[in-house]
């Protein structure tokens, strides 16, 4: 399961609202390699299912990752900020080992 927070999710109904995000999209997370740590998140709002994809819906969202990716996302949480610390979307991965400084990559 790919979990989505309340503060998330409102972002994510405030993006559709506006206009800046398709009301019949959904989001797509996958796991690509780079980043200081090795692996690093990519977030995309997407239409379009795959047929391998993994399907999820949390907190009223629906979530959909790519097999593989799903290998590295169990149990992840989407998370939102817009701090001090910084503004967007980022993940709470229980399965990292090691995070960089800036926290768009990770190891498992």
């Amino acid at each position: 399961m790919i979990y989505v927070s309340d503060k998330a999710k409102e972002k994510v109904r405030a993006l559709m609202e506006e206009g800046s995000v398709a009301k019949d999209n959904f989001i797509r997370v996958s796991v690509v390699g780079g980043g200081c740590s090795g692996l690093s998140y990519k977030l995309d709002f997407d239409n379009e299912s795959k047929p391998m994809d993994q399907v999820f819906e949390d907190n009223g969202i629906k979530v959909v990752t790519d097999l593989k990716s799903f290998l590295y996302l169990v149990n992840t949480t989407l998370e939102f900020s817009d701090g001090l610390n910084g503004k967007g979307f980022y993940f709470n991965n229980p399965n990292a080992t090691r995070t960089c400084g800036c926290g768009e990559s990770f190891a498992v």
